[in-house]
C-alpha cells in the first residue's frame, strides 16, 4: 500500500534522499529508524505529495503520490509531531469540523465512538482542546484520520513527548488500526517505541536505507546496538 522506488531529492547541494526504496504492505508497521536530519520527514512529506523526488517514484495504494497527490492523499491519515487543533473548539468539534472538510458528516453519537477507540477519554470529549496534554491531542489527530476511513497511515515521531503511559496507549492503538488492514509507516529515533509497536523495522541515514529487518529478529537491546553501530560509521 506504501511503495517508494529509487527516491533521490535534493536540496541545493545537499542530498537529503539517496536512491530510498521501501514497502509497507496491508496490515504491517514499519518503523523508519534515524536520527534527525536523517531524511525521515523528507520521505513522508514526498508520500503526502507536498514535495516532489528529483528522481524515482512514490506511490499511496498504487496511486503515484507526484501525479495524483489529490487522489493519493484520500487514503491518507497523517498525524505529525504536534497535531494542530483549534483550542476554542471541543475534542468532538474539531473531530466534527475536520470530518466536513473531508466530506465526512457524522451524529454525535458516532464521533464519540471515534474519540474513545483512540483512547480520549469520555470526560474530555466537550472540553476545549486549550487545555489537552500532547497525548489527548493526538489522540484527536488519530480519530480524525480514522473517522477520513483511512487506509494508509503516516506517522511523523508521534510518542514524542508523550509519557509513557501515552506512548503504550499509541502503541496498542496502532497494532490495532494494523490488525484491521492499514498500513502504518512511522518515522521516529525512539528505538525502544518502535522496537514495542513495529513489525519491520529500517534504519536510515543521510538519505539512504541502510538496514532492513523484522522485529520478531532483534531485541530492545541488540537493535539499540546495530542502531549505534550504523549511525558510527
Amino acid at each position: 500500500m506504501i511503495n517508494i522506488q529509487n527516491v533521490i531529492k535534493t536540496f541545493k547541494d545537499f542530498k537529503a534522499i539517496n536512491d530510498l526504496s521501501l514497502e509497507v504492505k496491508e496490515g504491517e508497521i514499519y518503523g523508519l529508524l534515524g536520527s534527525n536530519g536523517a531524511g525521515k520527514s523528507t520521505t513522508i512529506n514526498i508520500l503526502l505529495g507536498f514535495l516532489k523526488p528529483d528522481s524515482g517514484e512514490a506511490f499511496i495504494n498504487d496511486i503515484n503520490t507526484t501525479l495524483n497527490y489529490n487522489e493519493a492523499r484520500k487514503y491518507i491519515g497523517y498525524i505529525s509531531e504536534n497535531v494542530n487543533l483549534y483550542p476554542y473548539l471541543t475534542g468532538i468539534e474539531n473531530l466534527d469540523y475536520f470530518c466536513k472538510l473531508t466530506g465526512k458528516e457524522y451524529d454525535d453519537k458516532k464521533l464519540e465512538k471515534f474519540l474513545s477507540r483512540c483512547g480520549l477519554d469520555i470526560s474530555a470529549h466537550r472540553k476545549r482542546t486549550e487545555s489537552y496534554s500532547k497525548g489527548m491531542r493526538q489522540k484527536v489527530g488519530i480519530a480524525i484520520a480514522l473517522a477520513k476511513d483511512a487506509k494508509v497511515y503516516l506517522l511523523d515521531e508521534p510518542a514524542s513527548g508523550l509519557d509513557p503511559l501515552a506512548s503504550n496507549e499509541l502503541s496498542k492503538l496502532l497494532k490495532e488500526l494494523s490488525s484491521d488492514g492499514s498500513a502504518i509507516l512511522m518515522a521516529s529515533h525512539d528505538i525502544f517505541r518502535v522496537r514495542e509497536t513495529c513489525n519491520r523495522i529500517g534504519i536510515i541515514k543521510t538519505g539512504q536505507l541502510l538496514k532492513e529487518m523484522n522485529t520478531s529478529e532483534v531485541s530492545t537491546n541488540q537493535l539499540e546496538r546495530i542502531y549505534i553501530d550504523y549511525m558510527q560509521r
